[in-house]
């Protein structure tokens, strides 16, 4: 006789989880109980509660002081609130797959998706689903299905999202997904049976085809050793469900050839050990270790299975592999990687030990075909949807552009990111991404239709966000930032300074006199900015470029005096006169009696922006930083010069022909001539003014 174990039996990821997270609280010394069974097996509950956890049924009969664990299975939202409204500590166990459902339905519940339940209605794991969305439906099979949508025909045009019990039977769920797709419209379909869960029901469909009888081993109050004996049952002539081996009479099956070992998800190893360990002494009288006996198995050699095999040879052609067993194994080239410029030295020499994929058996040869490159794509799928489930970002390689977004590929797996989801602008091209390496977070897996849907702008946005924090934890007014322009427009600037966008105004852009932004800076250029005020409820910061070292009237004074010519450059005209720009920052006004030594009708007769003139400074008001210019002052010197000094008043000639000592203003004319101010603080305030 033979006893063969399925390689999946036992806990699955998350049932393994959830024990742990009890055990580590009980070995922490945490005051905890369990808020209900955290997996459906007794013998596991048995041997938390000997380490002190209890269990309750209701948040209320949780004592004082003591963390709640939550069950593997998942809670309601309403188990959530109350816990959280009690100001209960929490452990939350609940199946990573399990806790993606609850996102999925919650969302689509805020879009107004009605949520349909594909599983047994009175399960903890679909009850918990259905706490996480108004009005949910249950659907235990395609007939329940299609009674509800014929019930109200207009359910079939409804928005609606369909997700199923992680250990619901894939076969069921697949007909029901089916018929889904064909009568409704407006449907969202997520196949969110989880992945240990099909490899178990396949692996234990297989061993029971080729078994005389088997045994099933998990708690009576498990759906996916329910759904295991079922499966087996109508494959297998024999089928004896226990949950231990107290229930196990091994006499029973004397006689059968082959016997074969299964276990539900919630089954701890120890008990499986305990099956297998009496069933070797009663029928096989093997002594050997049940770690032995499993190693062993694995000998057994089936196309799809792992194996570890050490090299033994290198050729042109092929790698050769020994696997411990009587078949030689060889790994031809081509299924060594998927890199064509890999050497084969890199990658193997022999004597090292290489881990593959069996793609052939050749019982009549004696030969097994290998693939290395096969079990590194089914090893890459793995660390795909762990990553789904754990949320871990993972790093990609933008290939190609679509209509709908790109794809890049990910461990050699494939994944589609929608336009939406890549964290450009709407109306931009997504030709930049390609052949860039970027970060991004796993969506959406389905390895039955090989798709993988993944999310640039989720990274960003987290990145984005934390980089934000740092900047208001640590910002304060003075401090410089190296940013980047992110837009612009006719008041000044958006430059984004590590997860923040501040503003630079265009009055702090430079001392010079500029019209737009656009003058000095560019979207996408590196500027380096300072804090001049910022405000952490509003969000808001003001910045500024302008290097206040190099304040323009210390360096006006410094340079110039009443009396001294400076050239200038015409920067405004006004119909009082024109500004001129004496230093970068400081302008003066030339008040238009001072433009010419006659009579003008306005500044434009004589005078254009950007022309460059000579004056003289004649006045300067330093408590409010003015400056009066004049270019009369110097015709009349120059007039002085070339015809004798007749004094220091000015020789005006009247229409009537006669001349007359008149002074450089008149009353009227010095009230409008008021010295122009500093540019940046009172230019418009004085052009308001005139």
């Amino acid at each position: 006789m033979k006893l063969e174990l399925a390689q999946s039996a036992g806990f699955c990821y998350g049932v393994r989880r959830a024990i742990d997270m009890a055990e580590a609280a009980a070995h922490a010394g945490t005051p905890c109980v369990m808020l209900g069974h955290i997996i459906h097996n007794e013998h596991a509950i048995q041997a938390l509660t000997s380490q002190g956890i209890a269990v309750v049924q209701t948040p209320d009969e949780i004592p004082p002081g003591h963390a709640a664990i939550l069950r593997s299975h998942g809670e309601s939202k309403a188990v959530h609130d109350a816990l959280s409204a009690q100001g209960l500590t929490v452990i939350d166990s609940t199946c990573p797959n399990v806790s993606h459902i609850h996102r999925l339905v919650q969302q689509a519940d805020a879009e107004g998706r009605r949520t349909l339940i594909f599983g047994e209605a009175a399960h903890p794991e679909v009850q918990a689903i259905a706490g996480w969305c108004r009005e949910p439906v249950m659907i235990s099979d395609v007939q329940a299905l299609t009674a509800w949508l014929e019930e109200a025909p207009e359910r079939k045009h409804s928005p609606l999202i369909f997700v199923s019990q992680t250990t619901a039977a894939q076969d069921i769920w697949n007909t029901c997904a089916e018929k889904a797709k064909k009568e409704c419209t407006n449907i969202k379909i997520f196949d969110t049976i989880c992945h240990a869960t099909c490899k178990r029901q396949t692996e234990a469909k297989q061993l029971a085809a080729r078994c005389d009888a088997m045994i099933i081993i998990g708690g009576r109050e498990s759906a996916n050793t329910k759904r295991l004996y079922e499966l087996c049952n109508a494959l297998c002539p024999h089928v004896v469900w226990i949950t231990g081996a107290e229930q196990l009479q091994p006499s029973a099956l004397r006689g059968k050839a082959m016997i074969g070992i299964t276990a539900g998800a919630s089954t701890p190893g120890w008990i499986i050990k305990e099956v297998y360990d009496k069933m070797s002494d009663e029928i096989m009288e093997i002594e050997e270790s049940f770690a032995e006996l499993l190693e062993k198995s694995i000998k057994t050699l089936n196309t799809g299975d792992k194996v570890v095999g050490v090299v033994t040879g290198i050729s042109p052609t092929e790698v050769y592999v020994d696997l411990g067993t009587k078949y030689a194994g060889y790994i031809p080239l081509a299924e060594l990687t998927d890199d064509p410029t890999a050497k084969v030295e890199d990658l193997v020499s022999i004597g090292s030990e290489i881990e593959t994929y069996v793609t052939r058996v050749n019982d009549q040869e004696g030969v097994i075909t290998l693939s290395k490159k096969r079990l590194d794509a089914v090893k890459n799928w793995d660390l795909v949807e762990q990553a789904l489930d754990d949320g871990t970002i993972m790093e990609g390689i933008v290939t190609e552009e679509n209509k709908g977004g790109v794809v890049a590929q990910v461990k050699g797996v494939r994944v589609f990111i929608p336009a939406s989801q890549t964290g450009l602008p709407r109306d931009m091209p997504m030709t930049p991404l390609l052949k860039q390496k970027v970060r991004l977070r796993i969506k959406e897996v389905n390895r039955a239709r090989r798709r993988v849907v993944g999310s640039i702008n989720d990274v960003t946005k987290e990145e984005r966000a934390a980089k934000a924090a740092e900047v208001w934890a640590s910002i304060e007014e003075g401090k410089h930032y190296d940013g980047v322009v992110k837009s612009m427009t006719s008041y000044g600037s958006f430059v984004d300074v590590g997860g923040v966008d501040g503003m630079v105004h265009i009055s702090e852009m430079s001392w010079s006199r500029i019209k737009t932004p656009s003058e000095i800076m560019k979207v996408g250029d590196v500027v380096n900015v300072y804090v001049i005020s910022f405000d952490p409820e509003k969000k808001k910061i003001s910045l500024g470029m302008k290097d206040r070292g190099e304040e323009p009237w210390k360096k006006f004074v410094a340079t110039y005096g009443i009396g001294d010519t400076a050239n200038v450059k015409v920067v405004k005209l006004m119909t009082f006169g024109a500004f001129a720009e004496i230093v970068p920052g400081v302008d003066g006004l030339i008040h238009i009696s001072q433009i010419a030594d006659h009579r003008i009708d306005k500044p434009g007769d004589v005078l254009s922006e950007g022309q460059m003139v000579d004056v003289k400074i004649t006045d300067i008001d330093f408590e409010h930083k003015k400056v009066s210019l004049s270019i009369r002052a110097l015709i009349e010197e120059a007039q002085r010069t070339n015809q004798g000094d007749e004094g220091d008043s000015v020789v005006a000639t009247s229409e009537a022909g006669t001349t007359e000592v008149a002074p450089a203003f008149s009353e009227e004319q010095e009230s409008d001539a008021e010295p122009a101010v500093e540019r940046v603080d009172a230019t418009h305030e004085t052009e308001t003014e005139e």
